[in-house]
């Protein structure tokens, strides 16, 4: 298994966050790096609006997910510890 350096990984993540974070603002919310896991898997918290946004699984995978990536390939996932439930 590959070692990640997580302090590295995690100045790459919240740099992602940050140039989200204009659009978020702009809908009243906001997101924040909880954890990244010994298994690549970023951990997010949904602030604000979209805490409770539908759009924001979608936000999470095709906005952030796809940032992080590019920055850090080595990232597996992210995921919302406070994501809510898709009807």
């Amino acid at each position: 298994m590959i070692e990640l350096n997580k302090e590295e990984l995690s100045v790459k993540i919240n740099a992602a966050i940050e140039q989200l974070r204009p659009f978020l603002h702009a809908d009243g919310g906001d997101m924040e790096l909880v954890e990244i896991t010994d298994e690549a898997i970023v951990k997010v918290r949904l602030l604000g609006t979209c805490s409770d946004c539908t759009m924001s699984v979608m936000t999470l995978k095709a906005g952030l997910e796809e940032a992080i990536k590019k920055v850090a390939p080595e990232v597996v996932s992210v995921e919302a510890v406070n994501s809510p439930s898709l009807v």
